[in-house]
């Protein structure tokens, strides 16, 4: 466990009540459940939400080599986040000016290990896929923020064909059929795929929200993605994904989102 804070910004959070709620603040970037919405949008998110509520301290989970934010960012918005990563070789490849927390956020240690720090908001993008008790990490994540405090987790969900693929293939394979269809996007070496596990990674807020209410999240929002691109080199397949994709969002089909965005406040 390394940990490496400047506590400069550890403080009460003030507790402003965006109007209308976390839904509001997306619905004020024009939220809209296509896919494309959903990558094009994770920071404008992440702004939105910390200017709504006054979220200064910042934990990005599984921000490794590539946080969201650059230093230089962060100091025009007035934030300040530490990267969080499970490997240190990640986070000694993070950009300079980061505080950093070397933990698995997903283990049953790891509150008792942060000592006093504490999180005005927490986030991650394509991380909760690959853990093993997603319960467990909400848990944490709630006992990390600050009363008032704000996470936003983004995934991609079950049962979103190219999903249920990755999840059913060995995972020797899956890397194979990866690699092929996008050459240039993962790399062992500089962008490492790791097993998936989709637990409790559902578009449904019945699903979800039962959880995190229990866990002591006062205001829970699921805002659902449909589509993805893995089928578009393939022909034929291609169209049929298209085509089922816009039956699943014009109806709503919660059980066929690609993505979504977790909102959830403490």
């Amino acid at each position: 466990m390394n940990i490496r804070h400047d506590f400069s910004l550890s403080r009460p959070i003030a507790g402003p009540e965006a109007p209308g709620g976390l839904r509001a603040v997306a619905d004020g970037l024009a939220y809209t459940p296509d896919w494309a919405w959903s990558w094009d949008n994770y920071k404008r998110m992440i702004l939105a939400l910390t200017q709504a509520y006054d979220l200064r301290h910042h934990l990005e989970i599984g921000g490794g080599r590539d946080p969201v934010f650059t230093p230089a960012e962060l100091a025009g918005h007035g934030i300040k986040v530490t990267i969080n990563d499970l490997s240190q070789r990640e986070l000694d490849l993070a950009p300079a000016g980061f505080a950093t927390l070397c933990c698995d956020i997903a283990a049953p240690d790891t509150v008792e290990a942060t000592g006093r720090d504490r999180f005005d908001f927490a986030y991650c993008r394509m991380v909760m896929e690959h853990v093993p008790d997603v319960t467990r990490m909400w848990r944490n994540v709630h006992a990390l923020l600050r009363p008032g405090g704000v996470a936003l987790s983004f995934f991609p969900t079950l049962y979103a064909p190219p999903f249920v693929a990755n999840q059913l293939m060995p995972e020797r394979l899956s890397r194979a059929v990866l690699h092929t269809l996008f050459p240039d996007r993962r790399d062992d070496g500089d962008n490492p795929k790791f097993p998936a596990h989709y637990d409790l990674c559902r578009g449904r807020e019945e699903t979800l929200a039962p959880v995190l209410r229990e866990i002591g999240f006062r205001e829970v929002v699921v805002l659902p993605f449909y589509g993805t691109s893995y089928f578009w080199k393939i022909p034929g397949l291609k169209q049929v994904d298209a085509a089922f994709t816009r039956l699943a969002r014009a109806r709503d089909w919660r059980t066929f989102t690609s993505f979504a965005y977790v909102v959830v406040r403490k």
